[in-house]
C-alpha cells in the first residue's frame, strides 16, 4: 500500500503526496495580495457603463470640433473672420435657446426617442452648413444652415443622468461618475480644437466639419442602443420647471459668471499670443489649461469629499479666483509666454472641482425627472457667460492690452465668488 512521503514542506516549497490511489498537491509558495480596485474601476464596471460611455464620448468629441471647424471653413473661403464669427455667434445663440427644450422633451419621453431625431437634424444642419460653403450660397444660408445645429442635445448631461439614476443609492460612486464626466469634457474640448484644425489645414476645409458630422451620429446611434441603463421617461411630470426651484436660479448666476471665465481667457490668450508673435502657439496655451483640469478632475473624482456640496462650492470658486491671479501676474510682470502656459497649466487645476461640485448642486436641486433640463439650463448659463465673457475680452485686449485683458477673467471668478457667498434659498446641508 502506498504511504505518505516522509519529506516536511517548506514554506517556500510545493508539497506532493500520494494517499491510496489520490495525488495530494499542496503549493506553499506566498501569493500576491490583490490590490483593491481604483474608484473610476469599480465605476466602469457598472453594468452598461461601458458601453454608453464609449458612444458617449464619441459623440461628445465633436462639441469642440464644430465651432473652429466652420471658423476655418468660412474664413478660408469667404476670406471674411467677421462673417465666420458672426455665424458661428448665431449658432450660440440659437443654442441657448434650443437647448433647454431639448432637454426637456428627452425628460419627458426619453433619451434614445429624442436624442437621436435631435441628432440627425443638427447633422443636417452641419452638413448644410458644408454644402452652402463649398458652393458659394449666399451668406444668409450661413447663418440659417448653423441655426438647425442647435437641436444638438447636451450630450454630457444625457450621460450624468444615467449616472445619476445608476448609482443614486452610492453618493460616492456619483461624485467619482461626476468627475470623470467633467474630466471627459476636458479632454472633448482639448482634443476637440485640435483635431479640427489639424483635418482643415491638412485635408480640405470642409474636412472638420464632415468628420465631426460622422463622430456625432455614430456616437449618438451607440450612446442610445445601451437601452438598459437608459432613466426612465416621465411623459407627465408632477414638479415644477427647475427654472421655478428654489436654489436653481442663483447657481444658474454663477454658471453664467464662471462662463465668462472661459470666454474671456480663450480670447486674451489668442490675443497675447499673438502680440508676442506666436498666435500659431495659443492653442496648446489653452490645452494646458484644459489638461490641468482634466488631471485635477480625475484626482477629485478618487477622493471623498467633506462635507456638503454647498459648503464646499465656495472653497472651490475662492480657490479657481486666487489661481487665476497667476496669469495675470505672469503676463503682467514677464511677459513671457511660457511662464504664461505653465501658469494657466495651474489654474485650469481648479476648473474641475468647481464644475464638479456647482453640477453636483444642480442635480440636488433639479426636481425629479427634469435632471436632463436642469443640467442643460447650466450649461445654458455657461455658454451665455462665454459669449459675454469672449465679448468683454476682446474690448479690453484690443481698446487696453492683452496684458489688461486678464483681469476680466479675475474679474468674472471674483463676481462668481461673491454669488456663492449670498445666502441662497434651497440648502440641504444633508446632501453630499
Amino acid at each position: 500500500m502506498p504511504q505518505p512521503t516522509s519529506e516536511r514542506p517548506s514554506p517556500q516549497s510545493t508539497f506532493l503526496t500520494v494517499t491510496a490511489d489520490t495525488l495530494v498537491v499542496a503549493d506553499f509558495h506566498p501569493r500576491a495580495r490583490r490590490r483593491p480596485a481604483g474608484p473610476y474601476r469599480r465605476l466602469l464596471s457598472t453594468p452598461g457603463a461601458r458601453a454608453f460611455t464609449a458612444g458617449n464620448l464619441m459623440a461628445r468629441l465633436p462639441m469642440g470640433m464644430f465651432s473652429v471647424s466652420a471658423v476655418v471653413m468660412i474664413a478660408g473661403t469667404r476670406g471674411s473672420y467677421a462673417l465666420a464669427g458672426a455665424v458661428t455667434a448665431t449658432g450660440l445663440a440659437a443654442t441657448a435657446l434650443v437647448a433647454p427644450w431639448t432637454a426637456r422633451l428627452v425628460d419627458r419621453h426619453g433619451q434614445a426617442r429624442v436624442a437621436l431625431p435631435a441628432t440627425l437634424v443638427a447633422a443636417l444642419g452641419s452638413l448644410a452648413l458644408l454644402l452652402c460653403v463649398r458652393y458659394g450660397a449666399p451668406d444668409w444660408t450661413l447663418f440659417a444652415a448653423y441655426a438647425a445645429t442647435a437641436t444638438t442635445p447636451n450630450t454630457g448631461g444625457m450621460a450624468r443622468a444615467r449616472w445619476a439614476h445608476l448609482l443614486k443609492d452610492d453618493p460616492g460612486a456619483l461624485h467619482t461618475a461626476n468627475s470623470f464626466e467633467q474630466a471627459a469634457d476636458e479632454l472633448c474640448f482639448m482634443l476637440g480644437p485640435v483635431l479640427a484644425a489639424s483635418l482643415c489645414t491638412t485635408l480640405f476645409p470642409e474636412a472638420g466639419t464632415l468628420v465631426g458630422v460622422v463622430l456625432l451620429v455614430t456616437g449618438m446611434l451607440l450612446f442610445t442602443a445601451q437601452r438598459s441603463t437608459e432613466p426612465p421617461a416621465r411623459p407627465r411630470p408632477r414638479t415644477a420647471a427647475p427654472l421655478r426651484a428654489p436654489g436653481i436660479p442663483p447657481l444658474l448666476a454663477v454658471c453664467l459668471a464662471m462662463g465668462g471665465v472661459f470666454g474671456a481667457m480663450e480670447v486674451v490668450t489668442i490675443a497675447f499670443a499673438d502680440a508676442q508673435g506666436h498666435r500659431t502657439a495659443a492653442g496648446v496655451v489653452l490645452a494646458l489649461q484644459a489638461a490641468g483640469s482634466c488631471a485635477a478632475g480625475l484626482l477629485y473624482g478618487a477622493l471623498k469629499p467633506a462635507g456638503p456640496a454647498e459648503d464646499r462650492l465656495p472653497w472651490c470658486v475662492a480657490a479657481m479666483t486666487a489661481l487665476l491671479t497667476l496669469p495675470l501676474l505672469a503676463a503682467s510682470l514677464t511677459g513671457s509666454l511660457p511662464l504664461l502656459a505653465a501658469t494657466l497649466l495651474v489654474a485650469g487645476m481648479a476648473t474641475a472641482p468647481t464644475m464638479v461640485t456647482t453640477m453636483t448642486l444642480v442635480q440636488h436641486r433639479t426636481p425629479e425627472g427634469r435632471l436632463n433640463e436642469g443640467m442643460t439650463l447650466a450649461v445654458t448659463g455657461l455658454l451665455g457667460g462665454i459669449a459675454c465673457g469672449s465679448a468683454v475680452g476682446g474690448w479690453t485686449a484690443e481698446h487696453a492690452s492683452p496684458t489688461a485683458g486678464y483681469g476680466v477673467p479675475v474679474t468674472a471668478a471674483a463676481a462668481a465668488l461673491l454669488l456663492t457667498l449670498l445666502p441662497l434659498p434651497g440648502r440641504s446641508h444633508g446632501r453630499r
